[in-house]
């Protein structure tokens, strides 16, 4: 690809809720604005079968269909839109040089709002099974199982919500957590605990995957007694977080122990014209309408740093 010489005014790094809605913000305010996504524009929320908690929508919405909506919304407005992966973030005097595996673009201003990607758990098979009973969404997934035994690992909102919509489809949906009680939000417990497809592995770890060809066995440690036992399975769910995707920001930004990127109120980092705004970011809310809220207070202070550039 051609070397793109245009500056823009903003560039936003990631199509989920933040971005998209800094986004509608910047294209509103009539700022020549391009964002980037790697994946599918919406994000995480992509995933979500339905979406109960963003207001405006009183019956619920899929999670597919809201980030589209997003995306619809924020073109509409003039933004422009491309998926690239972004491999690094250069400081060129007060402009930003975003690359990517497209090219290269710059700008005056750059929102980071890449959000996370699901944590593993590092254990032996897991990468050896992955596409062959080891997933990491149950949307996506989920349909290989039918009538068949499978485990959720996780113990948050994102491993019930896996578990409640595995049980539409499988025979079986064993959740293994760590802890003797859920942190699930407790509309979502009483939903799990309703189930009657749904049973628990309480303080239990997961050690080894194990199988020939596909998934057949998880070898489980009770935590509190050190015991060993087996879970026959046909697959695995891993739902035990996010870690954020920030791992090209390294010695550029401030960043947490996990690689959250640290700002204030404004969704400054230490860098002026660098903004960060959603999952991304340290003490995010982790939710989808936070991550809007972080989205919009971003492009509210990029364009206040616009006006003095």
């Amino acid at each position: 690809m051609p070397e793109d010489k245009h500056v823009r005014d903003v560039i936003i790094v990631g199509g989920g809720p933040a971005g998209l809605t800094a986004g509608i913000y910047t294209s509103r305010s009539r700022l020549d604005s391009l964002l980037t996504e790697k994946g599918l524009f919406g994000g995480q929320i992509t995933n979500a079968e339905w979406v109960e908690n963003f207001p405006g929508f009183p019956e619920g919405i899929s999670g597919f269909d809201l980030g589209q909506h997003m995306h619809d919304q924020a073109t509409r407005f003039g933004l422009e839109t491309i998926l690239t992966q972004v491999t690094s973030l250069e400081i060129q005097g007060d402009l930003k040089v975003v690359k990517t595996t497209d090219g290269d673009f710059t700008a005056r201003v750059v929102i980071l709002a890449g959000g996370s990607e699901r944590q593993k758990l590092g254990i032996p098979g897991e990468e050896e099974f992955i596409g062959r009973g080891v997933s990491y969404c149950a949307t996506c997934d989920a349909a290989f199982f039918h009538d068949r035994l499978v485990a959720v690992a996780g113990g948050g909102d994102a491993a019930i919500t896996e578990a409640l919509h595995l049980a539409k489809m499988t025979s079986k949906v064993t959740v293994i957590h760590r802890r003797n009680e859920l942190r699930a939000t407790k509309i979502l417990q009483e939903k799990a605990f309703a189930e009657p497809k749904i049973d628990f592995a309480w303080d239990s770890v997961i050690e080894r995957v194990e199988g020939k060809d596909f998934v057949e066995n998880l070898r489980l440690r009770n935590v509190k007694t050190d015991q060993g036992s087996d879970l026959k399975v046909d697959g695995l769910f891993v739902s035990i977080g996010f870690r954020p995707d920030t791992e090209y920001l390294k010695g550029l930004l401030e960043l947490d122990d996990i690689g959250h990127i640290i700002t204030n109120e404004k969704m400054e980092t230490g860098i002026a014209g660098i903004f960060a705004a959603g999952d991304i970011r340290r003490n995010s809310g982790r939710q989808a309408i936070t991550a809007a809220g972080d989205g919009a207070t971003a492009a509210i202070y990029a364009e206040k740093y616009l006006t003095n550039f």
